[in-house]
Formats: C-alpha cells, structure tokens, sequence
C-alpha cells in the first residue's frame, strides 16, 4: 500500500463511501492493499450472508496503519510541510475507516445470524476473534430470551430455535436471504453463466459489464474473486 502522496486520497460521499478522485492505471491501483480492502468492504457490505475473513489483508492493514500513524507522528514532530503531513493523514484515515467499517458489517452480521452461522460452513468463514464473540453472542441472547420469556412460556415453545416442540425443523433461526439481487462486475468475461438449477436461465458474463442478478446464482463467482459486488 502506497503513501498518501503515491495512491491518492479518499474522499466521503456523504453518506458513509469513500471514493478514490485520481487517475491510477487500474492494472496498479487493483494490485495495492487500499484497493484491495475497499473491494473487500463493498462484497462485504452487499452480500446478504457473512464471506470469508480476509486474515491477511486484515494483518497488512493494521501493520500499514501503524506505520502510517508513525509517519505522521514523526512529520509532525520534525516540522515538514503541513500539506504533506494532512496528505498522510488524509490516506491514514481513508484505511482506517474501510478497515473498521469491513469489521463493522461483520460483527453485525454475526449479531444478526449467529445461531445460523453456528450450524453452517460459514463458521468456517469468521476469524478465531469472530468465533469468539458468536459464541458469547448466543450465550448472551439465550441466557435473556430465557430469563425474559422463554421459561414463562408453556412446556413445548420453550425452544429459542423451534416455534414448538413439534416444528421438524429450527424455524425460529434468522438466515440470509440469498434470493437477494446484487449489483455485480464482472472482472474478466465469464461467457454463459447458467444462473438456476433447472439449467434454462443463463447470462453471458462480459468484462466490466454491470449486472443485477441473485446472489445465490453468482457466489461461487464471488466466492473465487471472478465477480465483484458494487
């Protein structure tokens, strides 16, 4: 990840975005840590279930941020030209801000579908810090729902997973809902894209074409990094 004065600077759109305003050949700019965990928020930030952690992107985040702080710091101190140290600055908090922002959606997602997170492969996807807090998340909402209404309930819809005692299935969990439609380009063209199981929906898949489709009939796409969420 570039300096402020090497990358650009992020600017808010008012309601919480943040733009990169300078021209970059894209071939470098995609290549850099800030691009990077911009594109990580915005898939995360789509997406209507939680996707896989990006531990390493993360790690390099956090050690860029703090040699960035330290940067600053020591410009600071030395008395360099104040336009110089407001452009690191301007960088630093752009990273910081996507940083907490992609952890954010993550922890809210987490508070929203723990229990389901719990009982599919998308614990696979939380961090060992995530898996944490889902578990004290679960304990936590048990141990109220319970004290606050479950055990005042008659015997057989005392369940904080089952309406009843005779629901076949948990239908009292809260899941994604992967019916969604999402905006989504394509990074290179794909071809026919078969987009449901019975195999009579396709779409052909062009570089840079933007698309809206379920989320559930591109995810592998956007699973092996071929399709951006936008």
């Amino acid at each position: 990840m570039a300096s402020g004065s090497e990358e650009g600077l992020g600017f808010g759109n008012g309601d919480g975005d943040v733009d990169v305003d300078v021209d970059v050949d894209p071939s470098i700019a995609m290549t850099t840590d800030v691009e990077l965990l911009k594109r990580a928020w915005r898939n995360e930030k789509a997406a209507p279930e939680i996707l896989q952690f990006e531990s390493s992107l993360v790690q390099r985040s956090k050690e860029q941020i703090q040699l960035m702080e330290e940067t600053v710091e020591e410009y600071e101190g030395n008395g360099t030209d104040p336009l110089t140290v407001s452009l690191y600055q301007m960088d630093l908090d752009r990273t910081q801000f996507l940083l907490r922002s992609y952890l954010r959606i993550r922890l809210l997602k987490i508070e929203k579908f723990a229990t389901h997170i719990s009982k599919t492969d998308s614990w696979n996807r939380l961090s060992e810090q995530e898996q944490k807090f889902t578990k004290r998340c679960m304990d936590d909402m048990e141990k109220h729902l319970t004290q606050s209404v479950l055990s005042r309930l008659p015997y057989g819809y005392q369940s904080i997973l089952k309406q009843s005692i005779s629901s076949e299935e948990d239908d009292m969990v809260p899941e994604p809902q992967l019916d969604t439609f999402v905006f989504c380009k394509s990074k290179s063209s794909l071809g026919a894209i078969q987009l449901d199981e019975s195999g009579e929906e396709f779409e052909d898949l062009v570089a840079d074409d933007l698309y809206v489709l379920r989320y559930k009939s591109v995810k592998p796409l956007i699973e092996n990094g071929q399709i951006d969420i936008v």
